[in-house]
């Protein structure tokens, strides 16, 4: 797949994403936010929890979930830093979730996908 195929294959499914997480009630806060070399898909919130969510398309939704890395999580971790460090006060809960998208299936959102190191 060329670079502009897979940019808006990306686009496309935070597209999705968003409205999956909309209908799950929860508010976006930022698309694409990019700080220290990170980029981080989607912030969102629902309640006292702060979501940073991962979206990832691939052919099956297994392929897309094993792209979601120890070294992805870090690189996730330093941007949700640098988010965090832009609010005025820190949130109850925090967490890093996915959502993997592919075509033919419904979305699989997958909550506290992994950990990540916010000290």
């Amino acid at each position: 797949m060329d670079r502009r195929a897979a940019y808006l294959l990306g686009l496309d499914a935070e597209f999705w994403a968003e409205i999956l997480l909309r209908l799950k009630g929860y508010r976006i806060l930022a698309r694409r936010f990019q700080a220290s070399g990170a980029e981080i898909d989607l912030v969102a919130k629902r309640g006292s929890t702060l979501v940073f969510i991962e979206v990832k398309a691939r052919p099956t939704l297994d392929e897309a979930q094993v792209t979601i890395t120890r070294q992805k999580l870090e690189r996730i971790a330093r941007g949700a830093r640098a988010f965090l460090g832009r609010l005025p006060a820190m949130p109850k809960t925090i967490r890093c979730d996915a959502i993997l998208i592919a075509p033919g299936a419904l979305p699989r959102h997958i909550k506290a996908i992994g950990e990540l190191a916010l000290d």
